[in-house]
């Protein structure tokens, strides 16, 4: 989906107005709340995961909640439901969890890859910034990056959820495709700050991370 300059400036006063309504972040897990024909439901602090075929996603503070939709304006049922599915594609189980104490794509995916039972983590971000890593990685490296939210499309979180079940299994994969364009930078970035500070405001110091219990509407 192409943004035109009406769309851009839409998105940006809204971002804009809920920047400015003084919302403060969660003291509580999550309350259930859909999100685009799904819920996602707090089912207490994470442990960790002890299958060797688990992936977990960890998804940023605000997904799912008081975010709705990618910086591409894809609902943030559609991100979840792909990676899944290409997760499931390949023979490995998905386990969503809420990662609260930060915003930052790096250290969210870096958090799901200590919690996962194979060591393979995926960490997503409200606006769409997603990443693939491993346990014995730092957060600031990783498998596969995909840093430029607005080129990322449904298929590509699909490629990215078989991926990820593919070096749960122990394979080496042929990364997932990153289309990089430069031009949509001096378009998208305003936006793409704003969505960010948005996310970070929902951020709970040394907070907890959350199991999920996601439900998809058939």
């Amino acid at each position: 989906m192409e943004l035109s300059p009406k769309l851009i400036e839409e998105i940006i006063n809204q971002v804009l107005k809920e920047l400015n309504t003084g919302a403060t972040a969660p003291a509580k897990a999550p309350i259930p709340q859909d999100s685009q024909n799904m819920v996602l439901e707090g089912k207490g602090n994470a442990t960790n995961g002890t299958n060797p075929r688990e992936v977990v996603i960890g998804i940023a503070p605000a997904f799912g909640l008081n975010m709705q939709k990618t910086i591409k304006r894809i609902p943030h049922s559609v991100v979840l439901r792909e990676i899944i599915s290409g997760i499931e594609e390949e023979g490995c189980v998905a386990r969503v969890v809420r990662v609260t104490r930060t915003s930052d794509v790096g250290f969210i995916g870096n958090y799901a890859a200590k919690l996962s039972g194979s060591g393979i983590g995926i960490g997503l971000q409200s606006k769409g910034t997603i990443v693939l890593t491993q346990r014995d990685l730092n957060p600031l490296t990783n498998l596969e990056l995909f840093p430029l939210a607005p080129l990322v499309t449904e298929k590509t979180y699909r490629a990215i959820g078989r991926n990820a079940a593919k070096y749960a299994k122990g394979d080496s994969p042929t990364p997932v495709p990153v289309v990089l364009d430069q031009t949509v930078l001096p378009v998208y970035q305003p936006i793409a700050v704003l969505l960010h500070n948005r996310e970070t405001n929902d951020v709970v110091i040394d907070g907890p991370h959350i199991e999920i219990e996601y439900k998809f509407a058939k």
